[in-house]
């Protein structure tokens, strides 16, 4: 428990809040919006865009990994580190089952 008394709310005090809240309004350029779009990534796996991406890769026709990733990313997307890990994983994964269908033909 705080031995400091709690600050005395008076108007001039709740007016200064207000005036401070307008201030923090978030990004305002499109450059900043889309930089804070992306804020979702930093936590890893549990963001829809990747989890939206990993289902439409798994989904993806045999050899078609790269097209697909393209068609659906932006370059700003293609760029971040988690996707494009995602990207090689599954490029990774498209190469040995093209192989393995090759030695059964």
């Amino acid at each position: 428990m705080s031995l400091r008394k709690s600050p005395t709310m008076t108007p001039a005090r709740l007016e200064a809040n207000r005036r401070n809240a307008q201030k923090s309004t978030g990004p305002r350029t499109a450059r900043g919006k889309a930089q804070s779009r992306m804020n979702s990534l930093r936590t890893g796996t549990r963001s829809a865009l990747h989890e939206n991406f990993f289902l439409l890769l798994l989904d993806a026709p045999p050899c078609s990994v790269d097209r697909v990733a393209r068609a659906i990313l932006t370059p700003e997307q293609a760029a971040h580190r988690l996707l494009a890990q995602t990207v090689g994983m599954f490029r990774e994964a498209d190469i040995e089952a093209a192989e393995v269908l090759a030695k059964r033909c």
